[in-house]
């Protein structure tokens, strides 16, 4: 991606924009009416502290005419159907790369959906509306030619180990074209610890369009800086400590009538408790089939349509839209539904379709949609068919011409974007957080592999690994020897990390380097929100131990006993690697973390009937891990791994390369080319399959074609529950849906 960003800049087609990462959650507000959002839930802890710090953003800004200001923009968002996107970043809702020492949030985007596609302002579109409303605007920076670009994606290869906030945005304020300081100045209010940037091909005309917007909305002064600002948000959830729906009841209150005139969409309406707003399942059928009256009612049929019929893995759940409830009736009914999408790959799938048909609507993280089911008269259904299909053309119309002007970039072009994070993040977050839960429960062997794996997979320098495995090693014994058996909580993990990066920092300048910074830790112990239920960094309820989210694709297998058996079998291709996995596993401290024994067979060494074989083995030992290593390429395979799981009381998990695929095969050209990269490097194969053999490429072609009209929905429930059950995560890319019986 770096690669072709640059050249793009080079031909002068598009500009890189930069912005900074805040460490902290997903916030949407869309207006008092149009509801205020986590990422994919509302109504709770979270989006109460989001409308809180909000509203406390319009008192800084505007001192004693915000009452005023906040009203005229709930009444803006609402008529104008805009929605606003923040990274909301406090220490009242669980740790994540360092405690900020202030409770702020920044927009991060702006989407208007008016009466056609949802349209996101661009980056100079957002800043002048935060400008005209005083909100905080992240840092940007825009890369406008080869030598700026080059020279970007250089200093943060220099930087990705080390680098903190202050170095960063200096090194980077000097190669930029243009630098536009945040409102918030990242080192003030979070600190040093920069989680990352985020760079992503914008127009050619950024630069002279953010010149422009710079000239013409200067930066807003804060009328509200020096004046009482009332408890803040610490004070409030220190002074309410007794649940959840307290500490909410009292931040809605105190941010004021004019940001938030009524509670209903936190504490229900009429004595109708949260929990009682649940609307019935079949509301999703009923959206389907209903007749739309407006364009952005027909493509989200289309959209939802498509991901029913695909079993994408997401949910659809409907909630009484209680903003609503006065015009309820029988023939007029209100919801707001949440669509949840539970795994990227989900996003690369449905781009796949969109390439397909560009008249479908894209699919966003944290999606929420305002329903209204009505019955119409027939003269009115005619009235509101007629109006909706004039619309369609108008719209279709201009969308046609707008499409017209895309500054002459592909569509993969347009939306290039990559995430870059920096180690000193990384090793609080994912070596330290993350892997509590290996430390704690597999202990130290299973955490170093674990924190390795890692390094390897980021690239990390072989002297930075050097140093980080005896920072972690140390932090595993300090930690396990202070808590025994009893594991830290990941949302607090902090007033443990923090004390013990700030010592070991002061050690040498080299392990101060290592750390980043350190010794700032604010104390969240008085006043951390309480959840009610567990959530979640950014509000979403965390299922069950050894569960999974719920998912439209069903599955029969919904509950995995570590006192069954267990067959892992590899549907793929000559070269995919099942070799190297089956004996990465057997070679692994531990097994699969439990107490099952393991055992392998290698198709290219075992003679006769294979399957035959493994049958025969796995009576002996029912309750054993198999791992059977060899392609299992067709249904008459499958169903003799049925039979076997049927026999021996045994699941099966089918392990796959991570493959996007084509129209018609499960593997990608661009895979199967790398399988035969693999096997043409071998050297004395046991099953003859190698570069010494004249027909290697036929071979793997007919296993090709052996999956040739075998495109399935990968079953991503019955995924993250075997995953959760054998703890193969550090192996398993995907899983192929084999049929349903297995």
């Amino acid at each position: 991606k770096r690669t072709r960003m640059i050249e793009i800049v080079s031909q002068g087609l598009a500009t890189i924009e930069v912005t900074q990462k805040h460490s902290g959650s997903l916030f949407m507000y869309a207006g008092h009416r149009g509801g205020a959002y986590a990422k994919n839930s509302f109504g709770n802890i979270f989006t109460a502290v989001g409308v809180f710090v909000l509203g406390r953003l319009f008192r800084e800004a505007w001192g004693g005419k915000a009452p005023k200001m906040q009203a005229e923009f709930n009444d803006f968002l609402e008529k104008n159907r805009i929605c606003i996107s923040m990274e909301l970043v406090t220490a009242v809702l669980g740790d994540h790369g360092q405690r900020p020492k202030d409770d702020y949030a920044v927009v991060t985007a702006v989407t208007e959906l008016g009466h056609g596609k949802p349209q996101f302002y661009s980056t100079p579109e957002v800043i002048s509306f935060c400008r005209k409303w005083r909100l905080p605007t992240n840092h940007v920076w825009l890369f406008s030619t080869r030598k700026s670009a080059t020279s970007f994606f250089a200093a943060y290869d220099a930087l990705c180990e080390e680098g903190t906030a202050t170095p960063v945005c200096k090194a980077l304020d000097e190669i930029a074209d243009i630098s536009v300081p945040g409102s918030k100045d990242h080192v003030m209010v979070q600190g040093e610890i920069l989680e990352g940037l985020v760079a992503r091909i914008v127009s050619r005309e950024s630069s002279v369009q953010m010149e422009e917007v710079l000239r013409n909305f200067p930066i807003p002064s804060l009328d509200g800086g020096d004046s009482d600002l009332g408890p803040s948000l610490r004070d409030i959830c220190a002074a309410n400590r007794s649940d959840e729906k307290q500490q909410i009841k009292s931040l809605l209150e105190n941010v004021g009538s004019s940001m938030c005139p009524d509670h209903r969409d936190w504490f229900g309406y009429s004595g109708l408790e949260a929990q009682s707003r649940n609307a019935d399942k079949s509301v999703v059928t009923h959206f389907l089939q209903a007749h739309p009256t407006d364009y952005a009612t027909k493509k989200l049929q289309e959209m939802i349509g498509l991901m029913k019929r695909k079993n994408f893995s997401a949910s659809f759940k409907s909630y009484w839209n209680y903003q609503k409830v006065d015009s309820l009736s029988n023939d007029n009914l209100c919801y707001k539904m949440v669509i949840h999408v539970y795994s990227d790959s989900v996003f690369r799938r449905y781009q796949q379709e969109m390439r397909k048909n560009q008249e479908l609507w894209p699919l966003y993280r944290g999606f929420f949609v305002d329903v209204n089911l009505f019955k119409a008269n027939n003269k009115k259904a005619a009235e509101l068919s007629k109006d909706s299909n004039t619309l369609l053309r108008n719209i279709n119309g201009a969308l046609d011409s707008s499409l017209s002007s895309k500054d002459g970039l592909a569509d993969e072009d347009s939306n290039l974007m990559v995430k870059l994070k920096f180690l000193t993040y990384k090793i609080r977050t994912f070596l330290i957080r993350n892997g509590l839960s290996t430390l704690f429960k597999d202990g130290p062997s299973a955490y170093r592999t674990y924190y390795l794996r890692q390094m390897k997979i980021w690239g990390t320098s072989a002297s930075k690994q050097k140093e980080l495995t005896k920072m972690l090693d140390e932090w595993a014994v300090y930690i396990r020897r202070k808590y025994q058996n009893k594991q830290l909580p990941s949302s607090t993990y902090l007033s443990e990390a923090e004390p013990f990066l700030e010592q070991y920092a002061k050690r040498s300048p080299a392990n101060q380097a290592l750390i980043g910074a350190a010794g700032d830790l604010v104390q969240t112990e008085n006043f951390l929100a309480i959840l009610d239920a567990q959530r979640d960094e950014e509000g979403d309820l965390q299922p069950e131990r050894g569960t999974a989210p719920s998912s439209p694709t069903s599955t029969s297998l919904d509950v995995v006993s570590k006192t069954e058996g267990l067959i892992v079998f590899f549907p793929g291709i000559p070269g995919c690697a099942k070799s190297a996995l089956c004996e990465q596993i057997l070679n692994t401290p531990g097994g699969l973390g439990d107490n099952r024994p393991l055992h392998s067979l290698m198709g290219d060494r075992t003679k006769g009937r294979y399957w035959q074989k493994v049958a025969d083995e796995r009576k002996k030992k029912p309750f054993r891990i198999t791992l059977a290593d060899k392609n299992a390429p067709n249904e008459e395979v499958w169903r003799q791994i049925e039979d076997m799981c049927g026999m021996t009381k045994a699941a099966a998990v089918p392990v796959i390369p991570d493959s996007e695929g084509t129209d018609s095969n499960p593997f990608s050209l661009e895979a199967l080319a790398v399988f035969m990269f693999r096997v043409l490097q071998r050297v004395n194969h046991p099953g003859n399959l190698d570069k010494a053999s004249p027909n290697a490429g036929y071979i793997l072609l007919m296993f090709y074609n052996l999956y040739d009209g075998k495109v399935c929905t990968f079953n991503e429930k019955l995924f993250q529950l075997l995953l959760e059950y054998t703890k193969l995560s550090m192996f398993i890319n995907k899983l192929i849906s084999v049929p349903k019986r297995i």
